[in-house]
C-alpha cells in the first residue's frame, strides 16, 4: 500500500539499505506517524498487486522495472507536417525539373542519373563502374551544378597520401610577433560532392582515410575533429578494364557504398546525339533547381516515409536468401554464392525504395519499388563462388534468378507466420518427468 518498493526512484537506494518491515508499511507522506491507527476490521488490507520480476545485475543491485510498452504501429509513428507534405510535392516536381536540366548536358543514362539522385536523397554514397569516356565525371559535375553544391574531384594514384585527401597541418609564423603555430589546411574532402576517380588505384591506407569521412562525416587530424558540412556525398568510380596495379576495395569498404551503379555504352541514337552536341562551339549549361538546405530536408523526408510489414517481409526474404548458409536460401544460391549480403543491404533496399517512390510522386512503398533497387544494392555485396565462375554465372545472373524465385508474401505466408506465433516456444514445452503425473 504505502511501500516504495515498486518506485524506480527508490530502487537504487533499496538495494543498499533495505527498509525495515515497520518502516515499509508506513505512509509515504509520513502522516501515519501522528495519526491514530484504525482497527484492522475497519480497513481491510488491499489485495497485493503482482510486481514484475526485476533481473539483478552482476553487482547484485536490482535494476528498476522497465515498462513494457507496445511496439509503435504505423499510426503511432511520427506524422508528416504540412511543410513535409509541401516538400514531398516539390520533390516529385523537382525530379522532372532536375532531369530536364541535366539532360541539357547529359545525353541518355537515365537509369544512372536516377540511381545517383536516389543515393543522394538517402544520405548515402555510390560507386560507379564503367569504362573511360562515358561521362561519369560530367554527370557528377552537372548534378552538383543543378543543386548549387560545391564539387571537388580527386584523381586517385598509387602515390596519393591520406593527408592529400583529408588535409594537413602546416606551420605558420606570424610576421609581427614571430610566433609559430600549426594551422590545419583542409583537404578536398571538405565539400558537398566528392568524386573519387578510380578509387581502386590508391593504396589501402589512403582508401581507409576516406572511410571515416564517409561513415562519420568528420576528419580527425592531430587529435582534433573537423566536421564536414552537409550534405556530403561521395561518388567513387572504377575502371573494370584495367586491373593490373590496382588495389581492389575490401568488402568492408564496398559495403559502405549504398549502390553499385553500372554505366553502360549509349545507344546508337544517343551516341549520334553526343557527337553532334559536343563538337560545336555551343556549351550547354544546366540551371539551378535545388539548394543544400532543400536536399537536407529531402533526406529527412525520405526516412519519414512509412513502409508496411508486407514490404519489410519481402526485403528480409530477399536479403536472407542471398546467404548460402541460411535455411531460406534456394539451392542455386548454395551452389553459386560464397558470401551473401548483410543487414545493411536490407536497410539500403528499404531506403532506396522510399526515395524511388518519392521521386515518382508516391508516398507509399511497394514491392516493385524494392525490385527496382535490388540490382544496384546487391551486385557488390553478393560474392560468387568458384562453381559460378567456372560455369560462367555472374552476379547479375544470380540476382535475376533470385527475383524469379523469391515471391512477395502471400496469404499462405501470413498463415504460416500466424501459426508459428501461436505455437508455444520449444523452451516452454515441459517434458513429463518419470514418476510424476502431468495434469
Amino acid at each position: 500500500m504505502g511501500s516504495t518498493k515498486g518506485d524506480p526512484e527508490h530502487a537504487a537506494g533499496e538495494a543498499h539499505a533495505k527498509p525495515s518491515p515497520a518502516r515499509a508499511a508506513a505512509d509515504p507522506g509520513g502522516s501515519s506517524a501522528h495519526a491514530p491507527s484504525a482497527p484492522e476490521t475497519v480497513q481491510p488490507k488491499a489485495r497485493p498487486q503482482p510486481q514484475p520480476v526485476r533481473p539483478a545485475s552482476a553487482e547484485g543491485v536490482v535494476a528498476p522495472p522497465v515498462p513494457q510498452a507496445p511496439a509503435p504501429g504505423p499510426a503511432e509513428r511520427p506524422h508528416r507536417t504540412p511543410e513535409d507534405e509541401e516538400l514531398i510535392g516539390r520533390l516529385a516536381a523537382a525530379r522532372d525539373t532536375l532531369m530536364r536540366e541535366i539532360k541539357k548536358v547529359i545525353v541518355g543514362q537515365d537509369l544512372v542519373l536516377e540511381q545517383v539522385l536516389i543515393a543522394m536523397f538517402c544520405h548515402a554514397h555510390a560507386l560507379m563502374v564503367g569504362v573511360p569516356g562515358l561521362a561519369k565525371t560530367l554527370i557528377v559535375r552537372t548534378i552538383a551544378q543543378t543543386m548549387n553544391l560545391d564539387f571537388k574531384r580527386i584523381q586517385f594514384t598509387p602515390d596519393l597520401m591520406p593527408s592529400d585527401i583529408t588535409g594537413t597541418e602546416i606551420l605558420e609564423i606570424d610576421p609581427e610577433t614571430q610566433r609559430r603555430e600549426f594551422r590545419f589546411q583542409r583537404g578536398p574532402v571538405f565539400t558537398n560532392i566528392l568524386l573519387a576517380d578510380e578509387i581502386n588505384r590508391t593504396p589501402p591506407k589512403t582508401q581507409a582515410a576516406l572511410l571515416e569521412c564517409m561513415q562519420e562525416y568528420r576528419v580527425t587530424a592531430a587529435g582534433r575533429g573537423y566536421d564536414i558540412k552537409q550534405p556530403f556525398f561521395v561518388l567513387a568510380t572504377q575502371n573494370p578494364i584495367e586491373q593490373e596495379g590496382t588495389y581492389p576495395l575490401p568488402e568492408a569498404q564496398l559495403d559502405r557504398f549504398m549502390l553499385n551503379i553500372l554505366v553502360d555504352y549509349p545507344s546508337r541514337t544517343e551516341e549520334m546525339e553526343i557527337i553532334k552536341t559536343t563538337t560545336t562551339e555551343h556549351v550547354p549549361l544546366a540551371g539551378k533547381v535545388m539548394d543544400a538546405s532543400e536536399i537536407v530536408q529531402a533526406q529527412q523526408i525520405v526516412r519519414r516515409v512509412p513502409i508496411s510489414d508486407h514490404v519489410l517481409n519481402y526485403v528480409t526474404d530477399l536479403a536472407r536468401a542471398t546467404r548460402p548458409d541460411s535455411k531460406e536460401a534456394p539451392q542455386f544460391v548454395k551452389d553459386w554464392v560464397e558470401w551473401g549480403a548483410g543487414p545493411r543491404a536490407a536497410q539500403y533496399m528499404v531506403l532506396g525504395a522510399k526515395a524511388y517512390a518519392l521521386l515518382h510522386g508516391r508516398t507509399n512503398v511497394s514491392c516493385s519499388d524494392v525490385r527496382a533497387l535490388v540490382h544496384p544494392v546487391l551486385r557488390h555485396r553478393v560474392i560468387t563462388s568458384f562453381n559460378a565462375d567456372s560455369e560462367g554465372v555472374t552476379v547479375e545472373d544470380v540476382i535475376d534468378k533470385l527475383l524469379e524465385n523469391i515471391p512477395e508474401p502471400d496469404e499462405e505466408f501470413y498463415a504460416r507466420r500466424k501459426a508459428e506465433q501461436a505455437a508455444p516456444p520449444a523452451a516452454a514445452r515441459k517434458k513429463p518427468q518419470p514418476g510424476k503425473v502431468t495434469p
